[in-house]
């Protein structure tokens, strides 16, 4: 035996082994009501028996579902008298790794989780422009994102008008005018000429053509927009200075958290490149206006960063912590399972029962969801797996609904385009990929139907197209009544045969 049919065999065997596995477990798994189908099997009582695929379809005999498979007992011991209650054997809740916990009563911080950017603190801002038209004949700031000192010399400016400036001054001095002398100075304040230019200007009694520009305080140059020889005019933006000892974090909140926000709250920020380090700031502003397009409100947050490890543009997640709400019922938030219609959660009744309880949610505090109606204290909710018990409970408590009250009547015949696949005149079957059939909203799909009356099956061969007539006779069988083709069989040539009337 070659190597290829060695793999093979082991993983037919492989694949043989998962699905009588699941199968079996499928039969541990018996939501249901309680129902007498008068029958045993050994020991134990069956009630019915029901398709591994359909649960809503039983028979008070062994037997196959309509798409083909064995049906399962259902035992009375697997089953409880309570609509919509499952029971689960001990080894499969052990297998589906089954997790719970309890239900909690406290108080809810009103968390918002989100997410920012860092930015400079628009306060620390200092905008370098001057009051006369002049030509930069020396920068000593050559790029953006240079680090200046308070009193640093940033550029030398050449200006006619406060040559003439200094000119008058010095005039003023030597006529000793003294109200010609304090107009002369205030108007050298007025242009920006500093005091420390003012008193060198009285001891040196020289004018000086180059004014020198200095840094009012500590930062960086956010920006730059000139070279040196530049023309400047009062409009010019020259540069703009920065400090970074404290920054800026916007951050939007979505419509439905705006009303927890309020200023002074506090607030943390993590950055992704530096994990385990959190900063703690506060809420400094919220901005009036909702954005029309994101339908979220820009909150701003003010931070300390003496070692200047918060750099402008960084990406940040954001926490804002809001108050704290009275005592309320709350689960973890992996149990709750949302819906359109309704939100809900699998309740663990105890000795393996299980039941889906609707819900009425309120606010989301990080890993936990108030719970207002619905739950109370000491109750135990379903953690993990609860998906595929809250599915067996839903169909249970329909199928319960459905035998405890009357059900509007619905189509029982329906005519569909088919292929056929192939033909049992043996058991009277037909196996058939047929096209959707929306009187029962089925999809397009290949299955197995009797057939009534078995005459029908005549000159019917695999590959055909047909149109058949479908009658469901009892709740989950359907059967053939009516066959017509469409096309000859395939080795009796493909001219179009025409349909029967």
């Amino acid at each position: 035996m070659n190597k290829t049919m060695k793999r093979f065999l082991l993983i037919a065997g492989l694949a043989v082994a998962v699905v009588g596995a699941v199968l079996l477990d499928r039969s541990w798994l018996r939501p249901g009501t309680l129902a007498d189908a008068g029958a045993t099997h050994g020991e134990r009582k069956v009630l019915y028996w029901q398709a591994p695929m359909d649960p809503s379809y039983r028979s008070d005999r062994p037997g196959k579902s309509p798409m083909g498979m064995e049906l399962i007992a259902v035992y009375a011991d697997e089953v409880s008298e309570d609509p919509g209650v499952v029971m689960i054997d001990p080894r499969v809740v052990n297998n589906l790794g089954v997790r719970t916990a309890p239900v909690s009563v406290g108080v809810l911080s009103r968390l918002v989780e989100t997410v920012g950017y860092v930015g400079f603190d628009e306060h620390t801002l200092h905008q370098i422009n001057t009051r006369v038209d002049g030509w930069i004949e020396k920068l000593s700031i050559k790029s953006a994102g240079e680090r200046v000192k308070r009193g640093q010399m940033l550029l030398e400016l050449y200006s006619p008008t406060l040559v003439n400036a200094q000119e008058e001054h010095l005039a003023a001095l030597a006529s000793g005018n003294q109200a010609l002398h304090e107009a002369s100075m205030a108007r050298l304040r007025a242009l920006g000429v500093s005091e420390r230019e003012i008193e060198e200007l009285h001891t040196t009694r020289t004018v000086k053509q180059r004014i020198r520009v200095v840094a009012e305080s500590d930062g960086f140059v956010a920006s730059l927009g000139v070279r040196e020889g530049t023309y400047v005019t009062p409009n010019t933006e020259i540069m703009t200075i920065a400090q970074l000892d404290r920054v800026w974090v916007i951050a939007e909140v979505f419509e439905r958290q705006a009303a927890w926000i309020r200023e002074g709250q506090s607030a943390e920020v993590v950055l992704d490149y530096l994990p385990g380090r959190r900063w703690r700031g506060t809420v400094d502003y919220v901005y009036p206006e909702l954005d029309p397009k994101t339908r979220t409100l820009k909150v701003r947050l003010r931070f300390a960063n003496e070692d200047e490890i918060l750099r402008p543009n960084m990406f940040a997640r954001v926490t804002i912590h809001g108050a704290e709400t009275a005592p309320v019922v709350h689960v973890p938030r992996e149990a709750v399972i949302r819906g359109g219609a309704f939100n809900r959660v699998v309740l663990a009744l105890g000795e393996g029962r299980f039941r889906s309880q609707p819900v009425e949610l309120g606010i989301e505090s990080g890993d936990r969801l108030e719970i207002r109606s619905g739950l109370s204290a000491g109750d135990v909710v379903v953690t993990s797996g609860q998906f595929l018990i809250d599915s067996e409970s839903n169909i249970e408590l329909a199928l319960a609904r459905m035998e405890d009250g009357p059900r509007a009547p619905g189509p029982t015949q329906a005519i569909v385009t088919a292929l056929v696949k192939s033909v049992d005149h043996a058991n009277a079957r037909l196996t058939l990929e047929h096209d959707p059939v929306p009187e029962w909203s089925w999809p397009a799909m290949t299955m197995q139907f009797e057939v009534a009356p078995t005459d029908v099956l005549v000159g019917l061969e695999p590959d055909q197209s047909v149109q058949v007539v479908i009658e469901q006779r009892e709740a989950g069988r359907y059967v053939v009544t009516s066959v017509e083709p469409l096309t000859a069989p395939e080795h009796g040539g493909h001219d179009m045969a025409e349909p029967k009337r």
